[in-house]
């Protein structure tokens, strides 16, 4: 019930890396865009379809990986559009942003009427802000680049959600380490990512400050990841059963 939303995180890292692969090989970078994309879309179909028919699910297996496999879907676009394919870029920015609505009301309840999250799965509350920072990135190129109000909605949600978190800090400190630290990864790059493009577009000297300090702790967390899980490799303590 909880795993399974990680699995989508393959055809995620394919759209990423057809991200990457841009400014590097167009061609390759649509066979990996293609092959990312039609992977997700079946995984997300699948997904949806064991949480609407499955009744072994309860209100306890949810966490914030459950965006994963269907909000994942907003980070198409991004290659998507360079690669000409704006009709189906918007099919999926409509599911990633519809699902992103959702999920996002349905985790809130979780957390805040039912127990808390498992100490493991306290990392998993920064993957509150992907959906938001990759929504402008991808909103941006669907838009042809232009900064409105609605990227501005985005952005900032990305923002607040990223303030909100980072108030909490002493709390994330404490943990254990797990593998689920590495959720703290792709969200806080994303939103770096964001403000990097939010002051191109503002030229404001804010958000210059704010984009190379957000680098700097993002550049800081993602060293300290892969060090702590080469110790745990090392050490063998990764391979215990949960």
């Amino acid at each position: 019930p909880i795993k399974i939303s990680f699995f989508p995180a393959f055809s995620i890292s394919l759209i990423l890396i057809s991200m990457a692969l841009l400014e590097v090989h167009r061609t390759a970078s649509m066979l990996v865009w293609i092959s990312g994309a039609s992977l997700h879309l079946i995984l997300t179909l699948y997904v949806l379809n064991q949480w609407m028919h499955q009744t072994h699910f309860k209100v306890q297996h949810s966490t914030p990986a459950w965006f994963i496999p269907v909000v994942g879907n907003i980070l198409v676009p991004i290659a998507g559009v360079q690669h000409g394919f704006a009709e189906v870029a918007w099919l999926y920015f409509a599911i990633g942003l519809l699902f992103w609505i959702v999920l996002k009301v349905l985790v809130f309840n979780r957390i805040m009427f039912h127990e808390p999250l498992p100490v493991k799965m306290l990392p998993t509350l920064f993957i509150f802000i992907a959906p938001p920072a990759v929504g402008f990135l991808a909103y941006l190129q669907l838009n042809g680049n232009e900064l409105n109000d609605f990227a501005r909605l985005l952005y900032f949600s990305a923002f607040f959600i990223t303030l909100l978190l980072l108030t909490q800090f002493q709390r994330f400190l404490n943990l254990d380490f797990y593998l689920s630290w590495w959720a703290y990864s792709f969200p806080l790059a994303a939103f770096t990512i964001a403000t990097q493009v939010y002051y191109q577009h503002t030229g404001l000297a804010f958000f210059q400050g704010l984009a190379y300090l957000m680098l700097a702790v993002t550049t800081v967390i993602i060293s300290l990841l892969a060090v702590k899980t080469l110790k745990v490799v090392i050490s063998g303590r990764i391979f215990h059963p949960d």
